[in-house]
């Protein structure tokens, strides 16, 4: 249980560096004018993605739930902490699925959005790393 443990907050960390480096890549994308530059970001976004961030979300996922099942489900149920942690969860996976879209349209020269922007959406995955910590360490409720 402990290893389960471990993988999982392995991988949450490598999950959430490409959550946090993958917004940032299209902050300096969106700024570039010159079609090296553009190329090469486009190479960068989609091996961060494919390569770093979504695997990592996908064995956070994995670890996540074999440490549940190595702890019975039951012995969660009246947790509310993990019921809202599991909601944080869905939206971070949404936000992930959403940088997919946004990968998919830098890869089509399709961008219509300002660095500016892009700034303040790399902001989001912060809020959802503080508060999946503090419901899975304080478990307030």
């Amino acid at each position: 249980m402990l290893w389960y443990k471990a993988l999982h907050l392995i991988f949450m960390v490598t999950w959430f560096a490409g959550l946090f480096y993958l917004p940032r890549l299209f902050v300096y994308h969106a700024m570039a004018d010159d079609d090296t530059s553009i190329e090469r970001f486009k190479v960068m976004e989609r091996k961060l993605f494919y390569g770093i961030t979504t695997p990592g979300g996908l064995l956070t996922l994995l670890f996540g739930l074999l440490l549940l099942s190595a702890n019975g489900l039951s012995a969660y149920s009246g947790q509310y902490w993990l019921h809202l942690k599991f909601f944080i969860l869905l939206l971070l996976v949404i936000y992930h699925a959403y940088c997919w879209k946004l990968l998919k349209e830098f890869k089509n020269n399709n961008n219509h959005r300002s660095h500016i922007w892009y700034r303040w959406f790399n902001e989001i995955p912060v809020l959802f790393l503080v508060i999946i910590v503090i419901l899975a360490v304080v478990r307030p409720f």
